[in-house]
């Protein structure tokens, strides 16, 4: 039977409360759990001691017995010490969607088109002004 810890969402709507829970991966999220080894409140500060509490124990031995935290259980896993949780790279994050860099490339357009725009009439402007000059010369 394969087991996991993971969160089983708990709390009414727009204020969640979550249950560690140790399941057997075919049972529902919010369903059948085999123990439940602690709690997370998302909605405490960071800080606070009771946003997660775990029976690390328990923890460990469902571990032993080869039980596969979520991502997110082995962050609080890793918090508290029990297992080593590898920083994960994603350099694709911080590059714009294709509509940014659609919204990016008009953008540039039309400065370019403005300043063309800008350029052109300061060209005719001292030809427009020679004469004027010379005419003030006569």
């Amino acid at each position: 039977m394969s087991v996991k810890i993971r969160l089983a969402r708990g709390g009414s709507k727009k204020r969640p409360f979550y249950s560690i829970v140790i399941a057997d991966i075919r049972a529902p999220r919010d369903g059948r759990f085999i123990e439940k080894i602690g709690t997370f409140n998302p909605l405490l500060a960071k800080d606070d001691e009771n946003r997660i509490i775990m029976d690390v124990e328990r923890a460990k031995h469902w571990l032993e017995h080869g039980a596969q935290p979520t991502d997110r259980v082995l962050r609080f896993l890793d918090a508290a010490g029990v297992v080593k949780r590898e920083a994960r790279n994603n350099p694709n994050k911080a590059k714009p969607g294709k509509k940014a860099e659609e919204r990016v490339a008009d953008k540039a357009a039309a400065a370019e088109a403005a300043a063309a725009a800008a350029a052109a009439p300061a060209e005719e402007a001292p030809a427009e002004d020679a004469p004027a000059e010379e005419a003030a010369a006569e």
